[in-house]
């Protein structure tokens, strides 16, 4: 087949990118931080542009993969950097959707959230549009994607759990949001890109699932399985979230209004995917030991 990645140099997209790439045409689009990857087709691209679109449509890809988000982007007096990352998602979605192909798209399980923040907002309302497009599609709401870093490639942004192995191989503190009993269910990302491509190598059913890994874990489980898979004894230290709501205001990788809702649960049971798609996705006991290379 022919695809059309966006997001294509985010950390999933390029493992999604490398793995398809294998039996598949890619087209990787990318916006500011270009991919280099062996055996695929770079393209930078704006979805918002109707310039570069026309181009896009001229790939006469047969499906697209949707994975280009942001969390926040540059704000104004106006609008909060939250809120502009909203715009920049939904102006996304409206540019992906008329390219008039199947699409899959890489959700969140953030959708299942109290929380009404701009990113989850986004979410909920790409699958709406989606779903009500009368495209072919799938949505998956992966929880917690990692992986082993790319040789020949560096995203913009450093991956959760790769900083999170460097404070545990580092540091005999790890400091902690709150109480850290807030569960997730890690998928590998090589068990989600597999599973985007059985859904792509068949007609797509039109249906929403979750993406998690085998187990769902409360955070303070996963440092300790890292610190296991790295031999290393190591303390938590649990720090109150308001200092790190106050921290994200300055970092370009985070959202006060995410972590203020960092005690929501993100589990994910895989049941539903693993019928559809026969990818059974490995417990994170054994996936850490790729994030240890």
């Amino acid at each position: 087949m022919k695809l059309l990645v966006t997001g294509a140099s985010s950390f999933v997209g390029a493992h999604f990118c490398q793995i398809a790439s294998k039996i598949h045409d890619v087209y990787a689009v990318y916006f500011s931080t270009p991919i280099r990857l062996h055996h695929l087709t770079p393209v930078r691209a704006d979805l918002r542009r109707e310039r570069d679109l026309r181009i896009l449509r001229d790939f006469d890809v047969d499906a697209v993969v949707h994975i280009a988000t942001k969390i926040k982007a540059t704000g104004t007096k106006e609008v909060s950097p939250a809120q502009a990352g909203y715009q920049i998602n939904r102006q996304m979605m409206e540019g992906v959707l008329s390219l008039g192909k199947p699409i899959v798209y890489a959700s969140s399980t953030v959708v299942h959230w109290q929380s009404d923040s701009p990113y989850v907002k986004s979410r909920r309302e790409d699958e709406s549009d989606i779903v009500n497009s009368g495209l072919p599609y799938a949505i998956l709401r992966p929880s917690a994607p990692y992986g082993p870093k790319l040789a020949n490639h560096k995203p913009a942004h450093k991956e959760s759990f790769h900083t999170l192995v460097d404070w545990v191989r580092s540091s005999p503190v790890v400091p902690v949001i709150g109480s850290g009993k807030y569960r997730r269910q890690p998928i590998h990302v090589a068990d989600f890109s597999n599973a985007i491509l059985s859904l792509l190598e068949n007609d797509l059913p039109n249906d929403v699932f979750e993406a998690g890994g085998a187990d769902a874990l409360a955070f303070n489980e996963i440092i300790d399985q890292i610190a296991i898979a790295l031999k290393r004894k190591t303390r938590r230290i649990h720090l109150p979230k308001s200092l790190f709501v106050a921290m994200a205001k300055w970092h370009p990788d985070f959202d006060p209004t995410l972590i203020r809702a960092i005690d929501e649960d993100e589990v994910a049971d895989p049941a539903s995917l693993f019928q559809q798609t026969g990818i059974m996705p490995r417990r994170f006991s054994e996936g850490v030991l790729d994030l240890l290379s």
